[in-house]
């Protein structure tokens, strides 16, 4: 017996936020663990892979990972070897 007091709306109202908040939660923990665990094996955004080899030379350089003599015979090969940087053209059509 229930002596008048019954399973309502408001009662299934709180129940179904209640549900969908567990949910979020559960998707938000998610989302953090993969973005942590992404940061954590050092993975790099593909933002950074696309730097020419001339950006990468420069910033070694920078960094003191080579000298000198070395930056500068790379530097000087690399502009022998790098082609220069393009407009992209569209492809002609035949007649």
């Amino acid at each position: 017996m229930l002596w008048g007091y019954a399973w309502g709306w408001p009662m299934m109202l709180m129940m179904t936020l209640g549900s969908l908040l567990w949910i979020a939660l559960l998707a938000l923990l998610v989302w953090a663990l993969v973005r942590w665990l992404n940061n954590r094996n050092g993975f790099m955004p593909m933002q950074q892979s696309t730097l020419s080899a001339m950006e990468i030379l420069r910033q070694r350089y920078a960094r003191g990972e080579i000298d000198d003599a070395t930056f500068e015979r790379m530097k000087a090969q690399l502009g022998e070897n790098e082609p220069a940087a393009r407009p992209y053209q569209a492809p002609q059509e035949k007649p």
